[in-house]
């Protein structure tokens, strides 16, 4: 793995920062432990449009970030199958999106 998004990620959930899977993720979101929400582009139109909601609902601005990444290579980076996850530290958050972004 040579992505540095994926080398980040794999160190957040190695740290504890992460909520991985739909509930555990909206869990994260509704107790406002939640400062990045990433998305396989896999996930299904449903859960991108749920998860967008959550993260907009009565105010909260939680960023969403719909990755290139398949599900697969994700879940190869956290050791976890998921689609869907939380990043539950700001300092993570932050980085993980400048990341995503030099990495475009």
């Amino acid at each position: 793995m040579n992505d540095k998004f994926l080398n980040l990620l794999g160190m957040a959930r190695k740290s504890g920062k992460l909520s991985l899977g739909h509930d555990a993720a909206i869990s994260s979101i509704v107790k406002n432990k939640a400062k990045l929400c990433i998305i396989s582009f896999e996930g299904s139109d449903r859960l991108k449009k749920e998860m967008a909601h959550a993260c907009s609902f009565e105010g909260k601005n939680i960023p969403v970030l719909i990755t290139k990444y398949e599900t697969l290579t994700l879940s190869k980076a956290i050791g976890s199958k998921a689609a869907v996850m939380t990043v539950d530290d700001e300092g993570f958050a932050k980085t993980l999106q400048t990341r995503y972004n030099e990495d475009i």
